[in-house]
C-alpha cells in the first residue's frame, strides 16, 4: 500500500509540474519574457504555431517581435489533460488568448480559442517542452470598448504591463 500511495504521490508532483510549466509559458508570452520563454523548452526542442514551424529558440526570436506590436496580451489555459509514460508525457491544453491589437490607428481586442499538444520530456530530474503545436479552432475580432485606459480609471488602476516591470514579478 505504501509503494501505491507514493507512486500516486510521485504521479501528482510529475502532473503539477507538468502544468507549471505549461503557465510560465503562457506568462512568458503575455511578459515578453524571452528568458522565461527559453526556459521551458529543452535544448533541441520544437514548436510549431503554424506561421512558424522550427526549432523553440528561433521561435523565442520569431514571436518576441510579433509580441512586441501588441498592447496586450493574456493567454488563459485551462482543461490540461496529461499522459504520462515514465520521463515523457502528451498534454493538451486549452487555451483562451486575448490580444489588444492597433489596427489602422484604432485598439482591436482579438480573441483565439484553442489548444497546445505538447510533448515534454524529464531531464535530470526537470520537466520541459521538447515538442508544442498549436491548434486553432477560432477566434473573434472586435473594436475596443476598454475604458480602463482612460481618465479617471488610467490613474485609479494598477494595469499590467508587457515586461518584467509588472506588479506580478514582485510576487511569483
Amino acid at each position: 500500500m505504501l509503494e501505491s500511495n507514493l507512486a500516486r504521490l510521485e504521479l501528482a508532483a510529475d502532473k503539477l509540474e507538468i502544468q507549471e510549466v505549461i503557465y510560465n509559458l503562457a506568462r512568458s508570452v503575455d511578459r515578453c519574457d524571452a528568458d522565461l520563454m527559453r526556459s521551458c523548452f529543452h535544448p533541441g526542442a520544437t514548436d510549431d504555431h503554424g506561421q512558424f514551424v522550427g526549432t523553440a529558440e528561433d521561435f523565442v526570436t520569431w514571436v518576441m517581435p510579433v509580441l512586441e506590436t501588441m498592447e496586450q496580451t493574456q493567454h488563459c489555459i485551462c482543461n490540461i489533460l496529461i499522459k504520462l509514460e515514465g520521463d515523457k508525457a502528451t498534454t493538451e491544453s486549452y487555451f483562451l488568448a486575448f490580444h489588444t491589437l492597433v489596427i489602422e490607428g484604432s485598439s482591436s481586442h482579438m480573441v483565439a480559442a484553442g489548444r497546445y499538444l505538447d510533448t515534454l520530456e524529464k531531464r535530470d530530474g526537470v520537466w520541459k517542452i521538447t515538442h508544442r503545436e498549436a491548434v486553432f479552432d477560432w477566434n473573434q475580432l472586435e473594436p475596443s470598448t476598454d475604458t480602463w485606459g482612460q481618465p479617471p480609471a488610467v490613474d485609479q488602476l494598477l494595469r499590467g504591463v508587457s515586461n518584467s516591470s509588472d506588479a506580478s514579478y514582485k510576487n511569483v
